[in-house]
């Protein structure tokens, strides 16, 4: 399922305009895109949370050049679903 596609459902499901659910999605993604860059963790309730993992500086192995480098360490986003919405992936 595409955003066009989610965008769509929405505005079927209830009967606002395709423009207004649009910016109101776009929006929201927008909104988790700066909480996880400032290093906020996201919470909805009964969905899942999107988290912000830190990932350590490591020592690595080029094994077809025989060398090391440094990965340095680093943020990365994560999406961890609720218990609620795991027991109704499973039921289903």
């Amino acid at each position: 399922m595409t955003k066009a596609d989610i965008i769509n459902k929405i505005s079927e499901d209830t009967g606002i305009s395709k423009k207004d659910v649009t910016v109101t999605v776009e929006a929201f993604m927008e909104t988790i895109k700066n909480s996880m860059i400032d290093q906020n963790n996201i919470y909805l309730r009964g969905f899942g949370t999107f988290l912000v993992k830190h990932r350590a500086e490591k020592t690595a192995r080029n094994i077809s050049k025989n060398t090391t480098i440094v990965i340095p360490a680093h943020n990365f986003p994560t999406f961890k679903p609720s218990k609620s919405f795991v027991e109704k992936m499973k039921s289903e």
